[in-house]
């Protein structure tokens, strides 16, 4: 890995700066939050049609630009700094990669194409509260997370040669504004139980859609109600997950899942990054005593700790944003089971860093601006909202470190229970009386 970004990256960097700080200052944030869209079609007209964003890391043979995951990482910090809301995680980084690695030859070319032009927005719809556990970040993705064949979640069946969706998805990333829907549905029964995708028009008849309301006003979501709707089977019908013959779609999911965690974590670390600068210019001009609140030793330690954070934050976003596209993340290529290489998905543990950064960063905005810090006018609170929000949305940061650590099997159990067949099962001797139950590369916890 190159740590050195190229001009070619700079440059893509120094445009998006200038077009959002024309374009997307906290006046206009606030502004684009509040129209029924939930972000400024004008902005993403620009963002889109002129600087081609969406299309970033497509092909070229779709009309893409033919960049990466890094390049993409890149705008999504930008993105970040300005909390700019625009719809393209939900196009670029979930809906447009899942078509261009599950979608047929036919659904790349009438889709792809258009996305790469900014002609057409998508996103990804997955029932109930199931995101991360979906994108394979937070638990394994190849259980009943899409309905399991019981009530709720989303279910489709064969009809007239066609597919029929009911059921609803909860918290689907500009939802209620996405021309095109990438939705899982559970189909087969319990018996028989898979997921498989489906691509449905945001216009098709029986389709309800109604933007909720949440935390962070910049991530918009809406709720979507599925009353037998028409669906085209994304792929083909031999990819379910599940039970079903195969594990395509987890294996699609997972791969994307990580990316979009690569993405994600760059955002947090630009939203990081600029509330830390905020703060930082704050403290240098508010005086207390006779002296700038910033020339303290305590003020000093605390904003030296929020910096390490972020500079650590963006480390691991822009490694996992270039291990993801090594391992064949941005074309769909799964290396190991649940997709992505084998000891490469590392996009949950760089969210969980991005995370926590945003989350200390806004923290000590809040606390060092003051009272101003607390009241709605100011700008503060917003990245606050955002780190929270995106905790609830994709995390908590344990649960996303947990499941990296299960993944990669640095916890190995044991116990009374288990017995030696279970410790032999797992590559580890049962335990003596009075020894812990659980081994940490080879020490006891």
């Amino acid at each position: 890995m190159d740590a050195a970004f190229t001009a070619e990256q700079d440059e893509i960097r120094r445009t998006l700066r200038e077009a959002l700080t024309r374009h997307s200052g906290p006046d206009d944030v606030k502004a684009a939050v509040r129209t029924p869209a939930g972000h400024d079609g004008a902005l993403w007209a620009a963002l889109a049609g002129r600087l081609g964003l969406p299309g970033l890391a497509l092909p070229e043979r779709h009309g893409g630009a033919g960049c990466g995951t890094v390049e993409l990482a890149l705008a999504a910090e930008e993105l970040g700094r300005s909390l700019a809301p625009t719809p393209l995680l939900a196009t670029a980084g979930l809906a447009a990669p899942v078509l261009l690695a599950h979608g047929t030859p036919r659904q790349q070319a009438d889709h792809l194409p258009r996305i790469a032009a900014g002609e057409l927005t998508a996103t990804l719809a997955v029932p109930g509260t199931a995101l991360a556990t979906a994108l394979g970040l937070t638990g394994d993705n190849r259980g009943d997370w899409a309905g399991g064949g019981r009530t709720g979640g989303v279910q489709a069946r064969a009809a007239g040669g066609g597919w029929r969706l009911y059921g609803q998805a909860d918290q689907v990333l500009d939802g209620h504004t996405a021309q095109l829907l990438v939705v899982a549905a559970h189909t087969g029964g319990y018996a028989r139980s898979r997921t498989l995708l489906f691509l449905v028009r945001g216009d098709a008849p029986g389709l309800a859609r109604v933007r909720r309301t949440a935390l962070d006003e910049t991530r918009p979501r809406a709720r979507l109600e599925l009353r037998d709707v028409e669906g085209e089977l994304c792929g083909d019908e031999g990819g379910g997950s599940g039970g079903g013959p195969g594990h395509g779609v987890g294996a699609v999911l997972a791969t994307v899942g990580d990316r979009a965690a690569a993405l994600l974590a760059a955002e947090a670390v630009g939203a990081a990054d600029h509330a830390l600068a905020r703060t930082v210019t704050h403290v240098k001009e508010r005086e207390q005593f006779g002296r700038p609140i910033g020339s303290f030793q305590a003020v000093k330690h605390r904003l030296a700790d929020v910096y390490v954070g972020v500079q650590a934050a963006r480390s691991a976003a822009y490694y996992a944003a270039w291990a993801a596209e090594a391992a064949g993340a941005g074309t769909g290529a799964a290396a190991g089971p649940g997709g992505g290489g084998a000891g490469e998905r590392v996009g949950g543990l760089a969210l969980a860093q991005g995370l926590e950064a945003l989350r200390r960063a806004a923290a000590e905005a809040v606390q060092l601006h003051g009272g101003i810090g607390f009241t709605w006018e100011h700008d503060v609170h917003l990245y606050f909202k955002r780190a929270a929000g995106d905790e609830l949305l994709f995390g908590p940061a344990h649960r996303l470190r947990a499941y990296a650590a299960e993944r990669a099997g640095l916890f190995a159990r044991t116990g009374a229970r288990t017995g030696a067949s279970a410790g032999a099962r797992e590559g580890v001797e049962p335990p003596e009386r009075g020894e812990p139950a659980v081994r940490v590369a080879g020490a006891g916890v």
